[in-house]
């Protein structure tokens, strides 16, 4: 994959998830993809975490990724945003994230996000 290619796909992706496309996430991951965070040291399968992303879209629509840095790796990219959005209850709400993201064939095959655990913590009050 190109640089060009690289970038794309994670334009494709991040608009997807911001976007609430669950369908057009799940076609940018490899099926058997890994997705872990450093929050909770778990690594979630593509259902998994297109589950966490619906819950997202649902709770949090107005959720918008204010991209930092974006650059191209040689086997995916890596990113720095902020994901700002209001909470139920109006409150304005931002994480700060990063993630490293591998690819073969055009697509994802593993996602580190790392976040600030003390930001998440608003997020446990949400409920499912």
């Amino acid at each position: 994959m190109t640089e060009q290619d690289i970038l794309a796909l994670a334009e494709r992706f991040m608009g997807a998830i911001q976007s609430g496309d669950i369908s057009t996430v799940r076609a940018c991951y490899a099926p058997d993809a890994r997705i872990w965070h450093n929050n909770d040291n778990i690594e979630q399968s593509v259902e998994q975490n297109l589950k966490v992303l619906g819950w997202f879209a649902r709770k949090l629509p107005d959720r918008n990724y204010r991209v930092l840095r974006r650059e191209a790796l040689k086997d995916g990219f890596l990113q720095q945003h902020v994901l700002e959005a209001s909470l139920p209850d109006g409150t304005k709400w931002a994480l700060a994230a990063c993630v490293v993201v591998r690819m073969a064939d055009g697509r994802i095959t593993r996602l580190d996000e790392y976040l600030d655990s003390a930001q998440t913590a608003a997020l446990a009050v949400i409920g499912r």
